[in-house]
Formats: structure tokens, sequence, C-alpha cells
């Protein structure tokens, strides 16, 4: 669900990280424990990996020590802002089959939703990733592709291409997203679309800053907190 799915979508990003959306039950976080005990991997700083934290939103960070891995981060969530529920996830997957494996990840539009933070490193990736759709299916359009190119592209000329080539999906969408009013030539040339743009990341930025701020308060106090583990 991180960098490593970025790649696998075409819009490449060198990452020594792994990223994991997983369902937090007891059997799955048994056979998870396991897997990272093979590769030697420890929790680094706070939470420590509990369901309870994971079901809170949190995120549990390990750093493998394994000499086929070392150093590796391997970071793990199971809810996050703005995405569906796991099992959803689970259902709208997108697999990536190779000659001796099966690889399942997040699918665009989860992998998308998952990049709208507060961070400057995503938006970037974000961009990528939708504009990838575009330029490699845009000779195949799905009305399902359209809806998502309307609602997530980011760079303005090809946002006006969408609009232009779809006329006819552009009323439900500007229900969705009113600043589709401003996918439009003098949109572009005035600035106004640009404008808007940044306006929609910056909301979306508030809104993730906001949902992490009782968060990043309960991490604050399991740092100053004595782990059960030691007790």
């Amino acid at each position: 669900m991180g960098g490593q799915a970025c790649v696998l979508y075409g819009a490449a990003e060198f990452s020594r990280d792994l990223d994991l959306a997983i369902l937090a039950d007891s059997d799955n976080l048994d056979r998870l424990g396991r897997a990272l005990a093979e590769y030697e991997a420890e929790v680094v700083a706070v939470p420590p990996f509990r369901a309870e934290h994971l079901e809170e939103g949190m995120a549990v960070h390990f750093r493998c020590q394994h000499p086929e891995a070392r150093d590796l981060r391997i970071d793990v969530m199971t809810r996050m802002r703005g995405v569906d529920s796991f099992p959803r996830l689970w259902k709208r997957r997108t697999t990536f089959s190779f000659d001796d494996e099966t690889l399942e990840v997040l699918s665009l539009p989860g992998l998308v939703a998952a990049k709208k933070t507060q961070h400057d490193k995503d938006w970037p990736m974000l961009r990528r990733l939708v504009d990838a759709s575009y330029l490699t299916h845009r000779e195949e359009p799905t009305p399902e592709r359209v809806r998502f190119w309307l609602r997530e592209l980011r760079t303005p000329e090809l946002l006006i291409e969408v609009a232009e080539r779809h006329p006819e999906a552009i009323a439900q969408e500007k229900l969705n997203r009113p600043l589709l009013d401003l996918a439009t030539r003098e949109g572009l040339e005035g600035g106004g679309l640009a404008r808007a743009l940044r306006a929609e990341e910056d909301s979306v930025r508030s809104e993730d800053e906001a949902y992490w701020k009782p968060l990043k308060q309960k991490l604050s106090r399991l740092r100053r907190e004595p782990s059960r583990d030691e007790d």
C-alpha cells in the first residue's frame, strides 16, 4: 500500500520501506508475527505491536535485522483516514502476477486515497499515479475510469482534456468536485483551476492533520508510559 505499490502502478518510486495494510484479527496477527520473526523484525518507536493500536488507526513500525533484509523498515496499518475498511479493500484489490509469485496490492483508487495526507512527499506521487492511469488508458475509457480521472486528476492540462473528451460525465461529477467548473481553457489561462486544485489540497491536508492530532497525543503518552511488556 506504499512505495512498492506505486512502482507496480507505473509511478516509479525507489523505496526501501514496505507498507502493509492488514486485517487485524488474532489469527492474521499471529501469522504476521511469525513472518516478521523470520526476518528478525523488531518494533521501533511506538506504538507496540497490538491489535488495539492498529484498530485506532495507528501504524506499527518494524526494522528487520536478518542479513537478507537488514534495515528494511516495514510499516503496518489496518485503518486509514478516508480509505475503505480492510474487507472492502481486499475485495477491490489489484493482483499482480509474476513468474514465481503473486502480489496483492491496494486498488488504484484505494492507493490514491491513502496518499491524501498532510505530508509533502505524498502529493507528487498521488499526481503521478493518476496521470499514469490516464496516459495509459485514455484510449480505453470506461465509465469507472472516467469518474476516477475526473475526481482525482491534479494536472490541470490533463483534467481539462478529460473534461473535453467526456462532457457527458461532467455534470454528475461536479457534485463531487466543484472545481470541475474551472476545468476549461479559460480556467487554465486565468490560473483559476490551479488555485482551486491547491485549495483542495490544502483542505485535505488540514483534514488529515485534524485526524492525526488525537492519535499523536496518544502516541506521545505511550512514549512516556512504561511498556506493558516490561512490567
